[in-house]
């Protein structure tokens, strides 16, 4: 608040009454007020400057915006500012614990990637679920093109069937396991 042309006139209380312009009377405000007040609030935030900083000029605007704050002789209450002022505190910090704690940048990729890990493994363990629900013909044939990560020729190969079967048992049990999975209720996590 150091510039007082953006302040209009009509919100200086009663600096009419005292015969002392809005601007002087912002300027006594600042200057007689505001060290004391820094103060004030410095021990109530237990030093955090910044805060203070911030709630001193919180305090100031309400008192500039608020008649009561002027006792009947025009003069500032010092009593006003400082019940204002800790009022406001005790908001701030009413604020902050309402909220969740926030984790530091430096673990948000740490929680973005156990979230995601979690996410796998549920969606892992309903498809594996889902999986044991197929008849064996149709669930070996999965366990071997992705569990074993092996190619139709080889999971022909295991399986003792020819490659044409393992296609069709493949489209088969995809088809089957998704009809399976619906049946759980399952969504995909990533489709959120």
């Amino acid at each position: 608040m150091n510039s007082t042309s953006s302040i209009p006139r009509k919100d200086a209380g009663d600096s009419e009454a005292t015969g002392e312009t809005p601007e002087a009377a912002l300027e006594h405000l600042q200057r007689v007020h505001r060290p004391v007040l820094l103060a004030y609030v410095r021990q109530l935030v237990k030093g955090d400057v910044h805060w203070a900083e911030d709630v001193v000029q919180e305090t100031m605007v309400r008192a500039w915006k608020n008649p009561d704050a002027r006792m009947q002789d025009g003069r500032w209450s010092r009593g006003w500012l400082c019940t204002v002022a800790r009022r406001i505190v005790i908001d701030n910090i009413r604020a902050a614990a309402a909220r969740p704690a926030e984790a530091p940048d430096e673990l948000m990729p740490e929680i973005a990637a156990a979230e995601v890990d979690l996410a796998a493994r549920l969606d892992d363990r309903e498809i594996r679920a889902a999986i044991a629900m197929l008849p064996e013909r149709l669930r070996t044939v999965l366990v071997e093109i992705f569990y074993q990560e092996r190619t139709v020729a080889e999971a022909a190969e295991v399986l003792d069937v020819p490659a044409g079967t393992v296609k069709s048992r493949t489209f088969y049990a995809l088809r089957a396991l998704r009809g399976a999975l619906d049946e759980r209720g399952y969504k995909r996590h990533d489709q959120d």
